[in-house]
Formats: C-alpha cells, sequence, structure tokens
C-alpha cells in the first residue's frame, strides 16, 4: 500500500537536463544542493512522523559491530578490518583506546562522494573526480565547486558526509521483511540466496508490503531485510574466508529494473538493507545500476549491512513494520561514509 506522491517531477522527466546522465535529477533542489532526497524530509514531515510513530518509547539499535567482519581475518571488497589499540594512560587509573576503520566495513551510508556515474565520471550535481581529490582548483579564489571553500590541503569539501550531518537522517520509516516474508511460505517459493547474485523484484516488495499490512509515504526511509545476517551468522570463518576470497563478490539484492528506481523515486528519502550491497551484485543489467541513479543521480543515501534481526523480531510481535528513525552520521568533513548510529524508535 503506499500514499500519494506529492508534487516533486514525474518520473518520466528523468533526466531533468537532456545533456545530464539517465535519470538524473540535478538541479531540482538548486545548483549547489548537497543534500539530494533528504530535502524531502521537511520540518514538518519529520514532526508528524515522530507524532505518528512513536508510541511505547521501545527503541532498538540497527548498527552492526563496528568490528562485524574480524570473524575471518579479511572483509568484503578487500577493505581494511576494523582495529582498536587500548591505551592506559599511566600512572593515572584511565584509559584511552585508538580505532582504525573503514568508514564501509560495517554498516553504513554511503554518501554523495562514494559512487558517481562510472561512463561519466560525474558524482552528484555534476562534480568531478578532480573536483574533489584537489586537481584544477583556482586556489587563489579559495573555492571549489558549487561554491564549497577548498581545506588546506588543497581538497575541496563538496559532497562530504559532514552536510548530512548538520540534521541527520531522521523520519518515518518502514521494514520490509522479505526474509521473514520468504520463510513463512509453506514451502519457500521464492529462491533466494544472500550469497549469489540474486534479485528481489519490485512485486515481490509490493508482496510483502502487503503481507504486513505497511503503508509506504512519501519521505519514507526504507530499510530491506533479505536474510543476509541471518545466513551469515550459520557460516564459519573458513566458509567465510572462501566467499570473501570472491571477487567480485556475489550478493542478493533488488533488482536493477526501470520499474524499481520508479518506485524509489517516486516514495523514497533514502534507502538500506541489511545486505552488503543494497542492490543485487554484480549488476544483473549492466545498462542501470542503482548507486549510479540513486547516489549520483538523486543524491539519496545508501545504506547496507544494517543489523536488522531485533527489529524483525520487535516488527513481528507489535504487528507493525513503520517506525520512527533516528541516525546521525559522523561529522567529517569531506567524508565519504559514515556508521549510522541508527536508532529505531516506537
Amino acid at each position: 500500500m503506499t500514499s500519494p506522491t506529492p508534487n516533486i517531477p514525474p518520473f518520466t522527466s528523468l533526466p531533468l537536463n537532456p545533456l545530464d546522465p539517465y535519470f538524473s535529477a540535478w538541479g531540482l533542489y538548486g545548483p549547489h544542493d548537497q543534500l539530494g532526497t533528504l530535502n524531502r524530509l521537511s520540518n514538518d514531515l519529520v514532526a508528524t512522523s515522530a507524532k505518528s510513530e512513536i508510541r511505547t518509547g521501545v527503541r532498538i539499535g540497527l548498527d552492526a559491530p563496528l568490528n562485524a567482519q574480524t570473524r575471518s581475518g579479511k572483509a568484503f571488497f578487500g577493505r581494511e578490518l576494523f582495529g582498536q589499540e587500548m591505551v592506559l594512560k599511566e600512572p593515572r587509573c584511565v584509559n584511552d583506546d585508538v580505532w582504525r576503520f573503514n568508514s564501509q566495513v560495517s554498516t553504513q551510508w554511503d554518501g554523495l562522494r562514494h559512487y558517481g556515474y562510472q561512463k561519466e565520471r560525474l558524482f552528484y550535481g555534476g562534480v568531478k573526480p578532480e573536483n574533489i581529490h584537489g586537481e584544477g582548483f583556482d586556489e587563489r579564489r579559495g573555492k571549489g565547486p558549487v561554491g564549497r571553500t577548498v581545506t588546506r590541503d588543497g581538497e575541496s569539501e563538496v559532497l562530504g558526509i559532514h552536510e548530512m550531518a548538520r540534521q541527520g537522517i531522521v523520519g518515518r520509516a518502514v521494514l520490509l521483511d522479505f526474509h521473514g516474508w520468504r520463510l513463512a511460505q509453506d514451502p519457500p517459493t521464492t529462491p533466494f540466496d544472500s550469497f549469489k547474485s540474486c534479485s528481489i523484484s519490485l512485486q515481490t516488495l509490493l508482496a510483502v508490503a502487503e503481507a504486513q499490512g505497511t503503508e509506504i509515504k512519501f519521505g519514507d526511509i526504507l530499510f530491506l531485510r533479505t536474510g543476509y545476517t541471518a545466513t551469515l551468522n550459520e557460516k564459519n570463518a573458513d566458509e567465510l574466508s572462501a566467499l570473501k576470497d570472491v571477487h567480485p563478490p556475489n550478493f542478493g539484492g533488488v533488482e536493477q529494473s526501470e520499474e524499481m528506481v520508479k518506485w524509489i523515486w517516486e516514495h523514497f528519502s533514502a534507502v538500506s538493507g541489511d545486505q552488503p550491497s543494497f542492490e543485487c551484485w554484480p549488476t544483473q543489467n549492466p545498462s542501470l545500476l542503482l548507486h549510479e541513479v540513486l547516489i549520483a543521480g538523486w543524491g539519496m543515501p545508501v545504506g547496507e549491512l544494517f543489523d536488522l534481526e531485533n527489529l524483525a523480531e520487535h516488527c513481528k510481535r507489535e504487528g507493525r513494520w513503520s517506525f520512527f528513525l533516528s541516525s546521525q552520521v559522523c561529522n567529517v568533513t569531506g567524508g565519504v561514509a559514515s556508521p549510522p548510529n541508527a536508532l529505531a524508535i516506537f
């Protein structure tokens, strides 16, 4: 079930500029925009969502541990594992610790610097790699692309995760528990493997929403439970190590289709799931990558590796799959991605 779409450009009008990459919406929120679809989370929408969704005060954390991938000694996509150094501040009875980690090695929001249109080599709003990495700036003017200041090392701040940190990712969220829905079929009739390039169709997601009785409203933040975490926990260290040696790795996720992109455009402010790649990976449709369209085309945060197990259990017990989300990304100037620091509040 879905609510009416408010006054946004129809999907058929994308790209808004015929010379821009496919399905892009550059300029919709102005030439210097840094927030993309998070602009949909207006003060009124957030306030209304808080009033309707916060009823019992139950809070559920959605972040997996930062060291979640250390069990097999390596991470998917070859990313650096989380490291922690404990420091006893002798002679005082005081501890510090030092963390070192890739911002995408555990639960994360992909920011707008993460993924660009690959063929055009352009990020959201037409920002080029050299605009981010410091080449081609007029240092005498001290300005980078879209009027953002240049830092002392010559790199710009454009599209940094700090822009999302100013107000966070906050509003009404919905969980589509595909994994629970699939297992409830007797026998299961929807094949899926979290560690194979399997697609979840739009028709399937709509069937999950209908079975849950979940209304999807404009501006919602989508969470998709594919069963990746549950499947991961069944594998031993050797099995995980072998899977992480596969390049490119294979993951189940949402299908790469025009109808899926249209549905996301018409409803959501951000999308996320429990799997390492929100979309099916490697893509089964090379001419359409969701990361390109969502992140680079619309400026939509994409969340991955969320721990949705406790959330799904609570939703099933309460018979309610909508909630209020509070997610405050790390305030790192020029950051690419961030742990979400996310709470579901009921």
